[in-house]
């Protein structure tokens, strides 16, 4: 006797597996076409009432820090340093969010381990 599968168990799955490899294989080259994009744009972030101002690039490196001179008080520098520490980390906080946002738009909000 011969086993029978139920109609369309069988039928088309290396083709599905196919399809979804490639649908793999273009949601990676969207990331990374992204990702490249994302890595050249500068954030910027402004505090202290514009005393401090950073800039990061999407590659998450700090690309300059901008003083003004009226916020420079050698008997206050754990201030300043406040301000710089704020600065940089909003800055780097609009990188990380813009590129997580591009990433889950990409994916359909798929998380896949080591993608992002």
């Amino acid at each position: 006797m011969k086993a029978r599968l139920p109609q369309g168990y069988g039928s088309g799955g290396a083709a599905n597996l196919q399809q979804l490899a490639r649908q793999a294989q273009k949601m990676q080259e969207e990331m990374d076409t992204a990702t490249k994009e994302l890595e050249v744009k500068e954030y910027s972030a402004t505090v202290g009432g514009g005393t401090v101002t950073a800039v990061v690039t999407g590659k998450m490196e700090v690309k300059s820090l901008d003083i003004q001179k009226d916020v420079v008080d050698p008997e206050d520098i754990d201030m300043l340093s406040d301000l710089v520490i704020a600065a940089v980390n909003e800055a780097l906080r609009k990188a990380y969010d813009e590129k997580s946002e591009t990433m889950d738009r990409i994916s359909n909000g798929l998380n896949v381990p080591g993608l992002l």
